[in-house]
Order: structure tokens, then C-alpha cells, then sequence
């Protein structure tokens, strides 16, 4: 997998600067509220934290600490609807999106991209990322520090080592920093151990055996890493080798995935239409293999261009099909919804396709033969029957099936399974 960590510092305070229409006031500052309140500091200006300010305080004892700051009371709502805002912008550059939209997280201000595939889409990585920058540049205040790499882990310190000065390319005003596939390791292995973990004790406890970088502990054997830490022995062991150790989990529910490209200009031949759906299937492909999981449903929409079409025409036409079986391959998807256009009419040159993915599940595993060669998915007789069922009829294709052997009547030993859609 890769992936996109975009990060921006002090989100909270460049918000509550940005909705500020009287003059901010000069620094230190404290967010959070009043110091007589019995909250705790949400965010603080560079100032206040190096005063001794620290996030999650309680605000009398920032207070104590820094009496001369202006404390500010936050507004959790407009924080929260500005992140979501931004992640509804980004919906439409991939659907693999992670945030924490909770203001008082301490990953607030944190967006992961998943890159797997958007390549046929958008271009390389760093196009990528270049094209995300633009599309916030207006929803959040400021530019965040960008890094890309093959875990959570590399790409959260990638983007944290532009904020040190590491040497990190510059796109549309953000600071980006890409590890290369297969460097993660490599890359990590110069930085502090103390990154592996935010356990306090285990920090200590890594200082304390000498393993100051993640170099140091990733050369040792993981038993001995097990032994003197325990579960989270593991954990650190493997981020040092640059292993994945946290799920990667879309914002957006599994079960649906969703993206859409315009036609300029618009074409009415199914060849035409191919052509972009091949790029959006790729996509999709790359993605569901990435995350292990498999469609079972797909949903074609095609918007109409009714400019010179006489006569009342829809928008768009909607094209649902289920598909034989739960199945993550590109090809086999994008060859059945061709099959279905060319069977269908279409009233008026299409303008827009989206492409939707439904009943989304993890991909089951399929028990293969010893000596027998196997052939694609898309070369399953499934696959093949479904396109001859969309071009003669779903009723009048379908295969017989096992049912019980044993029946004493013939008629109960089998029965009838059409290609798509519910069997009796």
C-alpha cells in the first residue's frame, strides 16, 4: 500500500485565526477556553508551548504558567465541519480516506490518502499530492507538510522530518518528502527509537538498553525485541522494519465506494465510454486489492448531455448489475458493464460516468485443485455466462446445479441457477 500523510500543525489555532474577524491577538495564546474553566488547553501558539505550555494541561495550570497569554475558548463544531469539509473535497481524488475528525484528538489535523492506483487517474505520487494541496487550499487555513511512504508509520515521518528540515521536494506549496517502495526500513532506520512508541516507559526502557534509532532496534531479533517488551516489543519491532502495524481504515464505509470523470467531449459510442471506464475499474482494482476485499455489485451511472437532443430525456441513465461472483480484478468488472451498453440504447451522448461499488466485504479465499491448471476469473464460466445472459437474456441463460444427488425424484437431484440476479 501506499499512502499520502498530510499534516497540518496547530489546526485548531489556524482555524480559530482564520474564523477571526476582529485583529488576533499577539502572542502567547491558549485554546481551550478561560483559565477559570475546567477544561484543558486544546492547542498553544509556539510561544506558550515553549513558556512550558503543554496540550492537554489543565487551563489554571497553563494559566500559572503563562498568566500574561490570551486564552481563547474553541468552537469543537466549526473545527470538526472544516475537516469534514476538506475530506468531502478529497472524496473526489481517491476513496481510501483516513481522518480523526474529533478536534480534541491528538491526530486532528492528520489526513491519510490511499495512493494505490490513482496513478492511471492522476499521474505519479507527487502529482498526487500536488493536486490535493490545490484542492484544500481553500477549505483549510495554511499549507501542511506532506509524506508518502508504504506504512501509516513511514509516511506520518516522512511528513514530520519536513517540519526538521529534512530535504523534501516543494508541490503547490507543500512541503513533501516520498520514501521510495521497498525504503521504509532504510528511511526510518537514521531516526530516534523514541518515535516507535508513545508509551512513556517503553521510551525510557529503549534509552536505557542504548537503542537510541529505529535502526538499532529493527536489527534485532524480533524474540529478543518480544522478550523484553512484550506485545509491544512486536508492534515497535515491526515498525522498525517498516511492516504495517495499523489497519488501514477508510473514512468512507467499505461497502460503498464511489468516483465519477467527466467526457469532454462527449461521446455516444459504447468504444468511447469504454475508454474511461477502463481508467475508473483500474483504479478500483488496485484499491479493493490493496485492502484485500472484493464487490459483489457494481453501479453504473451515465450522465446525459441534452444539449441537442429534442424532446424530455433524463439526467443520467443508472445501470445496476450484480455480478457472478465477489471479485476485486478490474477487467472481469469492466468487460461485464461493456456487455451491458451494448445491449442498451443510449438516448444522447454521455458527459460524465460515474462508477459505484457496492456490497463491499473482505475477499473470501478459494480452494484450488492439486493438478488441474487454473484459469482467470474472467475466464470462469460465471463471467462468460453473464455476458451471454446481458446479451440474450438473463431469463434464458443459466446452468444446472447439484442439489441433492440422493433425491428419489430426478427433478429434486438439481436445480436451476440463472447468471445473475436471485435463483429460485
Amino acid at each position: 500500500m501506499r499512502l499520502l500523510h498530510l499534516h497540518w500543525p496547530h489546526l485548531p489555532l489556524r482555524l480559530a485565526r482564520d474564523r477571526s474577524s476582529d485583529p488576533f491577538p499577539a502572542e502567547p495564546i491558549v485554546l481551550g477556553g478561560k483559565p477559570w474553566m475546567p477544561g484543558t488547553v486544546l492547542d498553544a501558539s509556539r510561544s506558550a508551548l515553549d513558556l512550558g505550555v503543554r496540550i492537554g494541561m489543565p487551563l489554571g495550570a497553563a494559566h500559572r504558567i503563562v498568566p500574561e497569554a490570551v486564552f481563547l475558548e474553541p468552537d469543537p463544531e466549526a473545527d470538526e465541519a472544516a475537516l469534514v469539509a476538506a475530506l468531502e473535497v478529497l472524496g473526489g481524488l481517491s476513496p481510501g480516506l483516513v481522518a480523526e475528525t474529533e478536534s480534541r484528538s491528538p491526530g486532528f489535523g492528520r489526513i491519510e490518502i490511499q495512493l494505490d492506483g490513482l496513478e492511471r487517474l492522476w499521474g505519479p505520487e507527487g502529482r498526487v499530492a500536488e493536486r490535493a494541496a490545490g484542492l484544500l487550499s481553500g477549505v483549510l487555513p495554511g499549507a501542511p507538510l506532506g509524506g508518502i511512504g508504504g506504512t501509516r508509520f513511514a509516511a506520518a515521518v516522512a511528513a514530520a522530518g519536513t517540519a526538521a528540515g529534512m530535504a523534501a521536494a516543494t508541490v503547490n506549496g507543500v512541503a513533501l518528502h516520498v520514501v521510495e517502495p521497498g525504503e521504509d526500513a532504510a528511511f526510518l532506520a537514521p531516526f530516534a527509537s523514541s518515535l516507535l512508541s508513545r508509551s512513556p516507559d517503553v521510551r525510557g526502557r529503549l534509552e536505557r538498553f542504548g537503542l537510541r534509532t529505529i535502526g538499532s532496534v529493527a536489527d534485532l531479533p524480533r524474540s529478543a525485541v518480544v522478550a523484553r517488551f512484550g506485545p509491544e516489543g512486536e508492534r515497535i519491532h515491526a515498525r522498525a522494519r517498516g511492516q504495517e502495524t495499523d489497519e488501514f481504515r477508510p473514512r468512507r464505509a467499505p461497502e460503498r465506494l464511489a468516483m465519477s470523470l467527466p467526457i469532454d467531449p462527449s461521446v455516444a459510442d459504447v468504444e468511447g465510454i469504454r475508454f474511461v471506464l477502463h481508467r475508473l475499474v483500474a483504479v478500483f482494482g488496485d484499491q479493493l486489492e490493496a485492502r484485500g476485499a472484493a464487490t459483489a455489485r457494481v453501479r453504473l451511472t451515465l450522465e446525459l448531455d441534452r444539449t441537442f437532443v429534442a424532446g424530455e430525456l433524463p439526467p443520467s441513465l443508472l445501470f445496476d448489475q450484480p455480478l457472478p461472483e465477489p471479485t476485486s480484478e478490474g477487467l472481469a468488472i469492466e468487460r461485464l458493464l461493456v456487455a451491458r451498453l451494448e445491449v442498451s440504447t443510449l438516448p444522447a451522448p454521455v458527459s460524465r460516468l460515474g462508477l459505484e461499488l457496492l456490497d463491499v466485504a473482505p475477499a473470501a479465499g478459494r480452494q484450488l485443485t492439486l493438478f488441474t491448471p487454473q484459469s482467470g476469473r474472467t475466464g470462469r464460466l460465471g463471467w462468460q455466462l453473464a455476458r451471454v445472459g446481458l446479451r440474450f437474456g438473463e431469463d434464458r441463460v443459466g446452468w444446472m446445479e447439484l442439489d441433492d444427488p440422493e433425491a428419489p425424484l430426478p427433478e429434486d437431484r438439481w436445480r436451476w441457477r440463472r447468471t445473475t440476479g436471485s435463483n429460485p
